[in-house]
């Protein structure tokens, strides 16, 4: 189910639609008039939506909802006011978080034609709001129901008119606009799907075709690498990880832009965990710690909507997705703690714990991308620790790696798309904690700054390549609700690498 959105501007008064949301921004305590444009519409509604307005009980704060129900016989069902607070404090993510609440009430059953009408005034202006308003309805609205009877999936796609009550110029550009931002959104409603669903089906294999397919269908390229080739590849880390599995890992290579032209312009690689489920492998985790290990291959579901999206921007530059799938299981075949493996690069690891897996899968992959597309930039994502959960919650990604202004591209492309980047440390004493006395490297360090330590080892298969690791253990997957998101999977990233490889195409 994909919300369909128009965009239009002009006079208010005759909108056609069964639920009527407007926001309602303020002054000082609480609004005290009904915004300029909608005197027409409040006629209609017997000054119904003028009246509420003037008994000062709708306070408009931000959140606040109040549903207003028009007079029997007459041609409006209801007009829904939500709050957007202070008109001096609308900044980006209040708008798209706006649009968020709306997309919501749009796809409720029973709401029938919805149309937003953005009334004139400062804060919600038609060339800052089109784009945030039109992004936030679409991850607003999303519902993951498809495995219910009688879920979404069965109905009809709901629409959303965005109405701006103003003469505005340019409207086909701000429908270009929204329909750029449409297209992102919806990739990260994909990465969510695919983060949501169950882990009997989507799996390594299962997932190379849906690489597959996806790729077809926007003009990517796509390879999948199978066991025999990984073998060849001497990729024997992301197969010990696999090998408990009665599902056998894939590498997958997404490729846009592979032409001398492009090339020209650079190569960017995006790397993405792809651990369809963790059991936590010999190292078993608790019954309550796997119960959304589904989710542990948010990372691979990102690049997989991140692709999609640059194919579908046709961005003018060559960027390489690289998705390390595997499935981490227990089992006679299953790789042990105290086992020593070669990786891709040659380089062996100590297995202290096989509950450490996603840095194992992600070496070889990150190799792959070094030797066989020499990128300018390498941008690695992953549910990689407990640690960056910890730290951050659900409101942020920890980023580190070994250039700092890649850092600064990827805070800035964040703050851009309301995804927190934030930096942490990389020190020595972090490499230096994840050597092994019988191997090369140790796949865990501790307890100790977790998320560094895990840096660190990825640190070790990037050579000098610009590169940075983003955690998103806790941004990634939440149990917490907000008007852009219902919980589960949240497809972070998607709109963030979109925006710094538009950023370095330009």
């Amino acid at each position: 189910m994909t919300m369909r959105i128009q965009i239009d501007a002009g006079g208010a008064s005759d909108v056609k639609a069964d639920t009527v949301v407007i926001p309602i921004t303020r002054r000082g305590e609480s609004p005290s008039s009904l915004p300029q444009g909608l005197s027409g519409l409040d006629r209609r509604m017997g000054g119904r939506l003028s009246d509420a307005l003037a008994s000062g009980d709708f306070k408009a704060g931000v959140g606040d909802r109040l549903a207003i129900y028009g007079p029997r016989g007459g041609d409006l069902t209801r007009v829904i006011f939500l709050g957007a607070g202070e008109v001096d404090k609308l900044d980006d993510e209040r708008i798209r978080e706006l649009g968020g609440r709306v997309g919501r009430d749009a796809s409720r059953e029973g709401r029938g034609q919805v149309a937003l009408i953005v009334p004139g005034g400062p804060g919600l202006t038609p060339e800052s709001a089109t784009a945030l308003l039109t992004e936030g309805a679409l991850l607003g609205s999303y519902a993951f129901d498809q495995y219910k009877t009688g879920g979404s999936k069965g109905r009809g796609n709901p629409r959303l008119r965005i109405l701006f009550a103003r003469k505005v110029k340019g409207l086909s550009a701000l429908r270009s606009s929204a329909k750029r931002a449409a297209a992102i959104a919806e990739c990260q409603l994909i990465a969510r799907d695919l983060s949501n669903d169950p882990p009997n089906v989507i799996y390594p294999e299962s997932l190379a075709r849906e690489a597959r397919k996806m790729a077809r269908s926007v003009g990517l390229k796509c390879s999948v690498m199978n066991v025999a080739e990984m073998e060849k590849r001497g990729m024997g880390a992301i197969l010990a990880v696999g090998q408990g599995s009665i599902r056998p890992p894939r590498m997958i290579v997404l490729e846009h832009g592979a032409t001398p032209k492009r090339k020209k312009a650079g190569t960017l690689a995006m790397i993405g965990k792809g651990v369809t489920f963790d059991s936590g492998g010999l190292s078993l985790k608790t019954a309550g710690g796997m119960l959304e290990m589904k989710h542990d291959m948010s990372g691979a579901a990102t690049v997989f909507g991140a692709m999609r999206a640059i194919a579908l921007l046709d961005l003018p530059i060559h960027v390489v997705g690289i998705l390390a799938a595997a499935e981490n299981m227990p089992s006679h075949m299953a790789y042990r703690p105290s086992d020593i493996i070669t990786s891709g690069s040659g380089q062996t690891i100590e297995i202290v714990n096989t509950d450490a897996e996603g840095r194992l899968v992600m070496a070889d992959a990150l190799d792959l991308a070094l030797k066989s597309y020499k990128p300018d930039a390498m941008i690695d994502i992953a549910t990689l620790t407990g640690a960056a959960m910890v730290a951050f919650g659900p409101w942020a990604t920890a980023a580190l790696g070994n250039n700092d202004e890649l850092i600064d591209e990827l805070r800035v492309a964040g703050d851009v798309t309301g995804e927190t980047v934030w930096p942490m440390p990389l020190l020595d004493v972090h490499t230096k904690s994840m050597r092994s006395k019988v191997a090369d490297w140790k796949n865990s360090g501790g307890r100790d700054a977790g998320v560094s330590t895990a840096g660190a080892f990825l640190q070790g298969f990037v050579g000098d390549t610009p590169w940075v690791h983003l955690d998103i253990a806790g941004s990634g997957m939440t149990g917490n609700q907000t008007p852009l998101h219902i919980g589960g999977g949240t497809g972070v990233g998607v709109r963030m690498l979109t925006e710094w490889v538009r950023g370095r195409s330009e």
